[in-house]
This record gives structure tokens, sequence and C-alpha cells, in this order.
């Protein structure tokens, strides 16, 4: 009976589809075409995919084209093409590029003075921006971007409509990845039957391994764009900053169970977000909820969506003086869905609600215009005013230790418009000496509060929210950090950056542009190029080098040549081990990686190892596999590989878990083992049975090197697998060593007998009484800690004394023994552990002196375990050395090629 109601509403509703009403009492312009004229279906009644999107986009850009133009901001990495739309009166849509420029002034107090930036104000609309479908199976906003364009086209006799088109400048981003959408479409219609199914579990909507959430390279896009890895995100950063709308909203989808959230968002609030920016959400959730009202339709707000990481798309506004806002709608993930109450959901109700919501957003934009623009000026001038007053008055970023990384930083701030300098010359402050080259971040610009919270070491959440979630975790209840809570880009990139108290002196040019790597060779070398080791460029250069098949040695301990001492891990190429075009082949890979190459005419060292040391190793080009599919993690498998094929060049051949029995493993030196999809080792445990385990540890044996990441560790060292002899640890208590922790006891024969009496005088034995017996450390949302390296492993070489690590999840290892594997790289003690972000105690306690990377030798092969993944959203960069050294530098490898199974 239910699956009879199902059928007939759903297909009530595809018949009748021109009688579903998304704005009751709407007249609408028959010469604006519809979805249904333009597509051949309804909106909301099937899912337009990334083609018909961009179709009827430019169906209505030519239908109205004095109201409306689509503009092209890049492609996606499966060559889809990205597109905003601008909608506003014919007027407005004349003078657009005037709007612009008019915007971008106005958003600099010492370009436009106060009295001129008022008069200015009075004939500037309101720029809105609305951003939908970043992650590709929400599927609703797409649809409902559609919806809102055609209804700001062909309403008529609307006065809302119209005052939104006189003083809003709409822009609207219908599909911000095509990619994801597509493989949601997809899953979608290959497993359609002869009607759509409202079991909450049907195939149709039960995405398989990684699903649509994420872009090509399974990145989750909203945690991107205070770093932009992805190119959909380094578009929208862009064509963003140029217009700087006052309002920008994404659209999203919850579980189908929900109602709908929008603004206020719930604590914790980044603390450099204004007063003004906070009342703001008021009053486009007063609106929106008016509307809401109207519909009868529940909606929540001030919960579980925050506003503290500053790589949401809802958060990324907020630092340059606009606002950001979440609309996060119940989700169909099909046509119809049966939710827990027995009710039906359709497709077409969630992409009303979204497209009620874009609407209700545009009329708030209109009737706060000017308020909204008197309030994004005043941010910019208290943002100058702070950055002259407060004690820091500059950051600098000195370029000594990994200077690409040190050049990456620097442009990506440059990228989000913040104003960067570089030193033409050496320079002084504070009585400190910084090397020409460096950059300077003065405090006292617009950008001032994204400078604060991209580059200040600790972003805090107020002390009362905090104090809650102590309180929920000493209940067993689960923490509200939704994201996050140390993210300070000199950290992750583990790169100096100095605050000064007065502005620096000297000769500067403002940096422009984006990141391009400058590399040189220092000549035309007689008898060897020496790369030194430890930085992103010279792994570059390792990478190009082998593509290139350039025979390549490394030295496995420091040297000293020409007065320079190089570190161990530097590369070294012999001219006359390689062929005659050696010189070109070095010159293009050092100009495409950034890396300084130094020409050597003779091989003589003062001190440390020769070039003919049996500690200098040839490096071959390893083949490289990685698990894929199920039960890795989609995220961690994306950007591992994301990280080795993008940022470094070097192709990968994914195996899905599932093929491994058959696979060739000869062919691969290396394997990597991503994260486990939060399944710790019971996901490998259960995807990976004996037999492939054993050919595992053949594999290994033979020379392999096995990379295990995250939750790969625990299968790794369970007894099952046997090959890295380390233990996860449960929760230690009381100071009791992790091996003293109590375990449960067998279950007694027959009937259980009555627990020993106890009294419980006071809510501290309460307290302990209720513990469980054994448990795991609490949960950690996402810190950056430090780690001490050790310098004398193969896997260390290059790296500085220190790293920083982003910590999350539960996963703490006991060291390995002397006599069974090193550690190579070991979190630092408890006092001096935290560098950026909120750990809680225990966890701060009993992670001290734990291994962050470890390596086990297993006959001729290895296995390298990673407890935290190195590669984390790849924006790890200070970790970047240790992976490359994990797959390319096992001495091990030197001399082999394929290998006996």
């Amino acid at each position: 009976m239910k699956r009879l109601q199902a059928c007939l509403i759903v297909f009530a509703l595809a018949a009748a589809a021109q009688k579903f009403e998304y704005w009751p009492g709407a007249q609408y312009d028959a010469s604006i075409p519809t979805v249904e004229k333009t597509l051949g279906y309804a909106a909301g009644t099937k899912h337009a995919t990334h083609l018909d999107i961009v179709k009827y986009f430019e169906t209505l850009a030519a239908a109205a084209p004095g109201r409306m133009k689509v503009f092209e901001y890049g492609k996606t990495w499966e060559g889809r093409k990205l597109i905003y739309a601008v909608i506003a009166s014919e007027a407005n849509i004349r003078r657009l590029g005037e709007i612009k420029a008019a915007q971008v002034k106005y958003a600099d107090p010492r370009r436009t003075p106060a009295a001129e930036a008022k008069k200015a104000a009075a004939g500037m609309p309101a720029i809105l921006a609305m951003s939908y479908g970043v992650h590709g199976n929400e599927i609703s906003s797409p649809d409902a971007a559609m919806m809102t364009a055609y209804h700001l086209l062909a309403s008529k006799g609307d006065a809302m409509i119209d005052g939104v088109l006189k003083n809003v400048v709409v822009l609207i981003d219908p599909l911000q990845n095509p990619d994801g959408r597509e493989r949601f479409v997809h899953n979608f219609r290959v497993n359609e039957g002869l009607e759509p199914d409202e079991h909450p579990q049907a195939a149709e909507r039960a995405e398989p391994w990684p699903g649509g959430r994420s872009n090509h390279y399974l990145f989750d896009m909203n945690r991107d764009w205070h770093v932009m890895t992805q190119p959909e995100t380094v578009g929208r950063v862009r064509y963003l900053r140029e217009w700087l709308p006052l309002v920008h909203v994404d659209l999203h989808e919850m579980g189908s169970n929900s109602t709908y959230f929008f603004t206020p968002g719930s604590l914790p609030y980044n603390p450099h977000l204004t007063q003004d920016q906070k009342e703001q959400m008021a009053w486009f959730g007063q609106n929106d909820a008016k509307w809401f009202d109207k519909f009868g339709w529940p909606y929540f707000t001030r919960e579980v969506f925050d506003e503290f990481y500053p790589g949401y798309g809802a958060s990324w506004p907020w630092f340059y003086g606009g606002m950001g806002m979440t609309y996060e709608n119940a989700s169909v993930r099909g046509l119809v869905v049966r939710r827990s109450d027995e009710s039906l959901y359709t497709f077409e109700e969630s992409v009303k609600k979204h497209f009620v919501a874009s609407v209700a957003t545009c009329e708030t934009a209109m009737k706060y215009r000017e308020k909204l623009l008197e309030s994004f000026y005043r941010y910019q001038a208290t943002a100058i005013e702070e950055g002259q007053k407060e004690a820091v008055k500059e950051y600098i970023l000195p370029r000594r230790g990994d200077t690409g990384a040190v050049d990456k930083l620097a442009h990506i701030l440059a990228e989000h418009t913040i104003e960067v300098k570089q030193a033409k010359a050496a320079f002084k402050n504070g009585g400190k000496e910084y090397p020409a080259g460096s950059y300077t971040v003065a405090l006292a610009q617009p950008r001032k509060r994204f400078i604060r919270s991209l580059l200040d070491a600790q972003v805090a959440m107020e002390p009362d929210f905090v104090k809650e979630q102590e309180r929920r975790r000493k209940k067993k209840l689960q923490a509200e950090i939704y994201d996050v809570t140390g993210w300070a880009l000199p950290l992750v990139f583990n790169v100096e950056c100095v605050g000064a108290a007065e502005v620096s002196q000297g000769s500067f040019e403002a940096v422009t542009g984006p990141y391009a790597p400058k590399g040189a060779v220092s000549g035309k070398a007689e008898v060897a190029y020496v790369v030194p080791w430890g930085t992103q460029a010279a792994g570059r250069f390792l990478t190009a080098a082998l593509r290139a098949d350039l025979k390549v040695l490394s030295a496995n301990k420091p040297f000293t040549q020409g007065g320079r001492k190089y570190p161990s891990g530097t590369l070294i190429l012999m001219v006359k081990q390689n062929r005659a075009s050696v010189h070109d082949l070095v010159g293009k890979a050092a100009a495409s990686s950034g890396a300084e190459v130094v020409a050597a005419n003779t091989s003589w060292v003062e001190e440390g190892i020769n070039f003919g040391s049996n500690n200098v190793t040839a490096l071959k080009k390893p083949g490289v596999a990685m698990l894929w599919d199920a039960p890795t993690s989609s995220i961690s498998a994306g950007q591992t590989r994301f990280v080795l094929e993008r940022q470094y060049g070097y192709p990968v051949t994914v195996l899905r878990a599932s093929s491994l029995m058959m696979a060739d493993l000869s062919k691969f030196q290396v394997l990597i083992m991503p994260d486990a999809g939060g399944m710790g080792g019971a996901g490998y445990a259960n995807a990976i049975p004996a037999p492939v385990v054993d050919r595992l540890r053949t594999w290994v044996r033979n020379g392999g090197v096995l990379i295990g990441i995250g939750g790969a560790v625990p299968f790794l060292s369970s007894a099952a697998v046997g090959v890295l002899a380390m233990q996860q640890e449960g929760l230690a208590r009381d100071g009791a060593k992790p091996a003293e922790a109590a375990k449960p006891a067998a279950a007694p024969a027959g009937p259980a007998a009555p627990a020993p009496g106890k009294i419980l005088a006071k809510q501290e034995d309460f307290d302990k009484a209720v513990q469980a017996d054994t448990e795991l450390p609490d949960n950690v949302a996402g810190v950056l800690v430090k780690a001490k390296v050790d310098p004398e492993t193969w896997v260390t070489a290059g790296l500085p004394e220190t790293v920083n690590v982003l910590v999350d999840g539960r996963n703490i290892f006991s060291p390995l023994k002397r006599d069974r594997g090193v550690n190579a790289i070991v979190y630092a003690g408890a006092e001096e552990l935290v560098q950026s972000g909120y750990l809680w105690e225990e966890n701060r306690k009993q992670l001290a002196f734990k291994p962050f990377v470890a390596v086990q030798n297993e006959g001729r092969g290895a296995v390298v375990a990673f407890t935290a993944d190195p590669n984390f959203r790849a924006y790890m960069d200070g970790l970047n050395v240790v992976f490359l050294n994990a797959v390319f530098r096992f001495p091990g490898a030197a001399a082999r090629g394929g290998m006996e199974e």
C-alpha cells in the first residue's frame, strides 16, 4: 500500500507538473522559456544534468540579454564548464563593469573617503551571490537555481521582483560541482526502476563509493576556500573577489528526516566577525522565517552549522567584509523518499524550499541595501583602524627553510586580495635581520581580520562554548565542534611567521598573480647537478627527473661541498651517468619545479659522504599503487592521489581492494593504504581476506614498501596481518600506562553472578562506576600539534627538527620497540604539544611521545605507518617531504626493479 501511495503521488506530480506552484499566484512572461520548454521536463520532476543546467542558463540569457549575462569562470578536472549568471535591471546590466569597479573602490577607505563613500552608496546596488550544489549529491539546489533565475526574469506585475532587479545585482552560480553531480545522477538513473522508490535504502539513492559529494579528486570543496587547492575553488574565489558581494549564500542539503536550516549560525563564531555582521544574520533569518511560516514549513537556526572555520563557502565572505550564510535543506536523494514519520517527501518540494529561500534572500538584500553597504564600508575602515592600533602591526614571512612553501603561502594570501609585499633586499625589523625575498603583510589594510584568521597560531572559540563541550564530553555526548579547530597556514606549511610591532622599512614590491614556481640552475655542470633536499620544489624536481628517466642519486647522510652544507636526501645527478641531454632536462625540471639546482664541477666534498659512498643510493622510478574504493575513506584516497599526481606530477595506479587477489603486485614497488573511512582496522579486515593478506606480506618481504595511513594502521598492526608491531591504545586513565588499562573479563558460564556490592558515597564514585571498562580516547575534531623528528632515518631525510601534524579522530598508538623498528617522528611532550586549536586534556597527555611516523622492516621491504593523515585536505604542505620520502626513498628500493612474489 505504501508503494502504491508513493507511485500515485509521484506520477500525479509528474503528469501535472505545470500545476505545481513554486510561487503561488505568480504571473510569468511567456517569452521567457520555462525549464520544461527548454529541457523537456518540468523543474523538480527529474534531476537536471550539468549540460541541462548550462543549456537552460544560456537559453535564459539569450531570451533576456538585457537583464541576464552568463560568464564562464573555469573548468572542472573532468573538463566541465563552470558558469555563473548575473541578473539585474537593464540599466544595471548595461553598467556591470562600472558596478564591479565601484564596489572594489568602495571596499577600500584609503581610496574612498567616508564622505565620498556615503554619496557613492546612494547609487550603488547591493551585490548578492548565491552558490548552489558544491556537494554533487545535494541535489535540490541546482534545480532551485534554475527556478530562481526563471522567476527573477519572467515574473510579471510583482513589485518585489521589480525592486530586486532595480536595487540588487544577483549572481547565481548554479552548479559548483558538476563532476560530483554527474556521478550522483548517473547512479540514480542506472538504478531507476518502474517507479520512483521511496525506500530510504533503495539502490537509486544508496550511492556506491565514493558517492557524489566530492569533486573528481574526491575533495569536499566546502573546506577548500582558504587554501584553494582545487580549480573549481580557484575560479570561484577569483570571480567573487572581482565583485565582492555584500552577501553570499551557499545552499546545501542534509538528511531526509531534517527540516531546513538558515542563519543565524551556531556557535562558535570566529572571533574576527564584527558585531555588524552578527546582527545582519538575523535580518536574513527573519525574512526567510516569514516566508517559511507562510508555507507552513518547519525550520531551525543557531544549531549545528557554525561560523568558525574560514574555509567554508559560507564563511570566506565574512573576511572581506561581506556576510556568508549556509542554507541546509532536507534531501530526497532521489525523486521521493519515505521519512521516519512515514510521510513522503518529494524532489519538487525540496527544490521549492531552496527556491523560496533564494527569493526571500533577494528580498532581504533589497530591503537592507543601504545598511548592508554602510556595514560593508565600516568593516573596511575599522579593520584598518585595528591594524594601526593593535600590538602586531605586521607579519613577516622570512624566505628561508622551505622557500617554495613560503612563496606559495604568500601568493595564496595575495589571491585573497590580501596586500603582500616582497623585499628586494635584506631588511631589519625589531632588531632581527630578514633575507631578500622575504614577505611582509601589514595589518593596517581592509583584509586585516582575514590575515589574523589565517596567520594567527590560535583562533579562539568562545569560553562558554568550550565549557559546554567539556560538559557534554563528560556525559559522553557528542561534541558540537563541527570541523577542525586549528588551521594556521604558517603551521600547516611549516614556515616561520613573525609578528612585528612596527612596519618594515626598505625596498619592497607588491605580490601579484597566482603562485608560479621559479627554479634556476647555477650553471652548466661538468661533474654533477646537486639539488638540496627538504623542500617542495626539490620534491617536484625529483618526480620530474624520474619521469624524464634521468638517473638520480640520493645522499643518505649530510655533506658539505664548496662551503655549503647539504642535508640528507640531497639529490645528485652525475653528468656522465646520464645521457647527453641531461643539461637540458635538468634545466626543464628546475624551471617547472622551482627547485634550486647547483652545478658542481667537482665531486670533492669537505665534510660528510662522497658521491661514490655506499650511503649514496640510486632512486629508481617506482610503480606506485594505492587502494581505491571501499573500505578506504574517499577523502583520504582522493587527497593522497591528488598530492602525488597534481602537486608533484607523479602517476598513481589505483587498485580496488577487491582486485588485490588477482593484481600483479610485482609491477609495483609502493602500495599506499589510505585511511579506512572512519571504520579503522575493521573496514580493511572485512574487505581483505586472509589469502590477500598473505600476498601482501610476501610482497613486502620481497622488497615492497607498504604505506598505511590513519585507519589503515590498526589493520596492519592487527594479529591477523602482523607486519607492524604497534598497538592502538585505549583511553589511559589516572596516569596508568595504556597496557594497564582494564580489559573486559571473559563471560562466565551459566547465569551471571551478582556483582559485588559497593557504596557510592559521592558523585565521583558514581562517575567512576559508570565508566566503560575499556574505551578509545575521545574523538578530536582537528588540532595542529608539534612532532619531533629523528634525523637519522631514511624517511625523515631533509626534514627540520620539528613538523606540525593535523590530528583528528581518536587514533593513538604505542611506539615501536627498538628491536622491531624505528619511531621516526614522535609527538612532542604534553606541555609543548598543541600548536593551534583545542585538544581535550586527556588526549593531550596521552598523545605525548607517541609516534606519528613509524617504520618497520619486513624482509627486504618495509612498512611505513602514518598514524595521522599527512595529506589532510592537501594543505599540510609541511608534511609533503616526509610523505615523498616514504614513497621514493626506501634504500632497499634503490637497486630494485620488479619483484618476485
